[in-house]
């Protein structure tokens, strides 16, 4: 089964690169430098951020359904990000090394299943959880702060 894993859109986040930091807060936005890689995945490019760059920690909402699923949860962004470019069925290092919750919602944005699982294992939970045909598609989210990493969907 096909499979491919996309981050966030850059557009939505691109007014905030320039602001202040002061500009930044009235919006409830922090601007953080790095300080451990890993430690600051971007849900831009998929990629941790290095130790130095900058990074906004923002609210957003990565579930906007119409059901009690409706989610939102801080995330980080790099400034000036590139948005990430996987091919079919690549798992990146930034999904790969954590430990993930992984949850399937149908086209109404309803759960229909969901499981934790160590990056590594990531493929074989996609297919698990795509083996339902209710499943429309995936949401991976770091399993212990609960902050969404990615979106899958099948291809």
């Amino acid at each position: 089964m096909g499979f491919l894993i996309t981050g966030l859109p850059v557009r939505p986040f691109t007014p905030l690169f320039g602001l202040t930091d002061a500009q930044l807060a009235d919006r409830g936005i922090l601007r953080r430098v790095v300080d451990a890689k890993p430690g600051f995945p971007c849900r831009v490019s998929l990629r941790d951020a290095d130790k130095g760059e900058t990074v906004l920690l923002l609210n957003y909402e990565h579930l906007n359904v119409a059901t009690p699923y409706r989610s939102r949860h801080a995330i980080y962004v790099r400034e000036h990000a590139v948005e990430a470019k996987l091919e079919p069925g690549e798992v990146p290092e930034v999904l790969r090394l954590r430990l993930l919750s992984v949850r399937a919602f149908d086209q109404e944005g309803m759960m229909v299943g969901a499981e934790v699982v160590q990056g590594q294992e990531l493929k074989s939970t996609i297919t698990q959880l795509f083996s339902n045909p209710q499943a429309a598609y995936l949401h991976a989210h770091n399993a212990k702060p609960g902050c969404y990493a990615a979106h899958i969907r099948r291809c």
